[in-house]
């Protein structure tokens, strides 16, 4: 066999052994993709890590009681007892309301209000309401007002209209309450007196940043 035989059956011999390579390594990674171990390694995890937003304290009922007490003038037997029918249906609140309101009725009726937004480790708010309603009373009066706030997490998320809760308005020891309900946040109103008008619970109240006048 001359040389170039001899070459030739070399590079054949070679090539032959390249090819068997290949199709070895396809089989093993079909994809054509490098070992596991010659990948680099994974950089850093740059999304942002955002924490969780705490949820607001509640107040407990004995912090309940004292306010209502003494915010609307009445004893703390007539708080206590309608205090209790609310940390019935509802629990602890996370906020309250207190504030001052006037209203007026003949059938239909108006009621305008202004108070503070109270929450735990927040600075309070100011808050306007107004609202029409329908109701079997007449008259006029301004009183106090005392609402309790349930799941409201963020003191802006009272800006918005609550529709009152049918056939939710009740009065024990000389206290008017009725519910009012909106995504989920629940206000409980509390008036004492000439202030119950609970015919107002029929209609919503729209709570505002600013006075507005106009009660729709």
């Amino acid at each position: 066999m001359d040389r170039r035989t001899l070459i030739a059956a070399g590079l054949a011999a070679g090539a032959m052994a390249a090819a068997a390579r290949a199709q070895d390594q396809q089989a093993q990674d079909p994809q054509g993709a490098p070992p596991t171990s010659d990948l680099p390694p994974p950089g850093p995890d740059l999304r942002p890590n955002y924490p969780a937003a705490p949820k607001a304290e509640t107040y407990q009922r004995s912090e309940v009681v004292n306010g209502v007490s003494n915010f609307l003038g009445v004893s703390a037997e007539s708080a206590a007892a309608a205090i209790e029918k609310i940390f019935k249906d509802n629990g602890e609140p996370t906020a309250y309301i207190a504030g001052e309101e006037g209203s007026a009725s003949f059938i239909g009726g108006l009621r305008y209000g202004k108070g503070l937004l109270y929450m735990k480790g927040r600075e309070p708010l100011t808050v306007y309401w107004r609202g029409p309603s329908i109701g079997f009373d007449w008259g006029a009066n301004a009183s106090r007002s005392f609402t309790l706030c349930y799941n409201l997490q963020v003191p802006e998320f009272i800006y918005r209209r609550f529709p009152g809760v049918e056939g939710s308005a009740y009065v024990i020891g000389g206290l008017g309450v009725n519910y009012q309900r909106a995504d989920g946040v629940t206000l409980a109103p509390i008036r004492a007196g000439v202030g119950l008008r609970l015919g107002a619970n029929v209609g919503y109240l729209a709570y505002s940043r600013s006075r507005n006048w106009f009660p729709f």
